[in-house]
């Protein structure tokens, strides 16, 4: 079958556009996304399950009538329940874990007429800003071979900068769609929190924080993807309504002024590279071009007790989650099961008592509540997106007290040691993502949009937020960007050398 030589110039719904007309079938596309698959995926370890055969079973079946008819597509393989696929959330324990059903994100993914052709790498259940696992191995990242293209949705973000797919699935709990794009030169987007179904059963995925969506390289897909996941999911009791219009047409409507602040400084303690503080500060100056009111200022949030309560929340849906797969799988983990620092996390979990969660919640709560009433008074909030530019692979690996210490716990989880571990963890994974978290706490759309490459030529995105339910407003000053400072056309070294 004849591989479409110009697939790479197209987006998710360019190609659909082109599959409506009749200008290339959907087995076309699939086998030059296979195709690109098969030519990248050894060097970046993006795909870590590949569904060639289901794929083109379900072309063969009759693809759905929806808006991206015949449009490769990846999807992340954690909290994706797609029935009889392996799910294992980058873990030993759950290797051999496979659903029974599709969740209702699949569901959704399959009607708009996607194909799915393989499932992509991430960090063992999600919990580092880094795409390391110790089952699959690192995912690399096509801007540079040498550095990690973040996580958890690494594997997803390194596919698309590569142009094996257009877009990729990805969700987000702490940063995790928009620390990939930002290292990888993508568009990532997270929506409100409840605005689209949750990716498994669980349908409070810690504790609400996590939302599902999509990676891509223009505006446009990240809105028409929007469409097809958006709407309340049966059963869900933090759904929101699917708004009256779609957000593909509210890109084409006339803007309004807004009102935008503009800060460099992190929510959480850690050194932010000058690059970044640039990236932020020229993206102010863009806005301001573009007839937007940009003023800096400042943010403060109890820092140490919402990190820590923060902590508390992830590590107790740690262990719940990893019970309940137990009960599923019919076993306990046994130590070789779990890596050590996840191990340590569901110790934490074990340990932490029912008033500390419940403690935990009220000071994420109130942090919210803050949050909002600073949107009040401004439209949108520009910062960094991250605090440096993509880390080298295994720079964000524990050093060898932390391992000791990590070691030590998952054997004995003696508890004065379990409680430092805990406040550890809450000031050391907070140095590496100090903009991101906050906008899982508050619910807000977030977005990281590569605006900004640095002197190494590595991408370093701007983070854009707005109020909750105001997509709309964010994806409107996404397309008015993406015009003023194209990027589309900005690709990985390694992708031009063999265009």
């Amino acid at each position: 079958m004849p591989i479409f030589p110009e697939y790479e110039s197209f987006d998710g719904v360019g190609l659909a556009t082109l599959v409506e007309r009749g200008v290339i079938s959907p087995e076309e596309l699939l086998e030059t996304a296979i195709s690109r698959i098969e030519l990248w995926n050894p060097k970046l370890n993006a795909v870590i399950f590949k569904m060639y055969d289901q794929a083109r079973q379900a072309i063969a079946d009759g693809i759905p009538e929806g808006p991206f008819r015949g449009v490769p597509f990846l999807v992340k393989d954690l909290l994706t329940d797609y029935a009889g696929i392996p799910l294992t959330s980058g873990s030993r324990f759950t290797e051999d874990y496979r659903p029974k059903r599709d969740s209702e994100l699949v569901v959704r993914i399959k009607k708009s007429g996607l194909i799915t052709l393989g499932k992509t790498n991430v960090p063992e259940f999600g919990l580092s800003s880094v795409t390391e696992p110790v089952l699959f191995g690192p995912t690399l990242n096509p801007w540079d071979l040498s550095r990690s293209p973040g996580g958890s949705s690494g594997g997803s973000a390194a596919a698309v900068a590569a142009g094996m797919v257009p877009m990729a699935h990805g969700n987000d709990g702490a940063g995790s769609i928009r620390i990939p794009a930002s290292h990888c030169g993508l568009f990532g987007f997270k929506p409100s929190r409840g605005r689209t179904p949750s990716g498994s059963e669980v349908m409070r995925m810690w504790e609400s924080m996590v939302v599902e969506h999509v990676l891509t390289r223009t505006v446009r897909d990240s809105a028409a993807m929007l469409d097809v996941l958006a709407g309340p999911e049966l059963g869900s009791s933090i759904s929101l309504p699917r708004p009256a219009e779609t957000f593909a047409s509210c890109l084409n409507k006339p803007f309004s002024k807004l009102q935008i602040g503009l800060m460099e400084q992190p929510f959480f303690p850690a050194k932010v590279s000058s690059e970044c503080g640039v990236a932020a500060h020229k993206a102010g100056l863009l806005c301001q071009n573009l007839g937007h009111s940009v003023e800096s200022v400042s943010l403060k949030i109890n820092s140490e007790e919402v990190s820590l309560a923060y902590v508390i929340v992830i590590a107790g849906e740690i262990a719940a989650t990893i019970k309940r797969l137990g009960g599923i799988i019919g076993h306990k983990p046994r130590h070789h099961d779990l890596e050590r620092q996840t191990a340590v996390i569901r110790q934490i979990g074990e340990y932490i008592s029912a008033a500390d969660f419940a403690w935990a919640g009220d000071v994420l709560d109130n942090a919210a509540r803050h949050m909002a009433h600073f949107f009040q008074d401004y439209d949108v909030l520009i910062t960094p997106t991250m605090s440096a530019g993509p880390p080298k692979i295994g720079q964000l690996k524990p050093d060898i007290f932390e391992q000791g210490l990590l070691e030590v716990l998952s054997h004995v989880p003696f508890a004065p040691l379990l409680r430092k571990a805990l406040e550890h963890a809450a000031s050391r994974n907070f140095a590496f993502y100090p903009f991101t978290p906050i906008y899982n706490i508050s619910g807000q759309p977030a977005m990281s949009v590569p605006l900004y490459w640095n002197k190494e030529g590595l991408p370093m995105g701007v983070q854009f937020a707005g109020r909750i339910g105001a997509e709309e407003t964010l994806l409107q000053l996404a397309a008015q960007l993406e015009v003023a400072c194209p990027w589309v056309e900005k690709r990985p070294l390694m992708q031009r050398e063999n265009s």
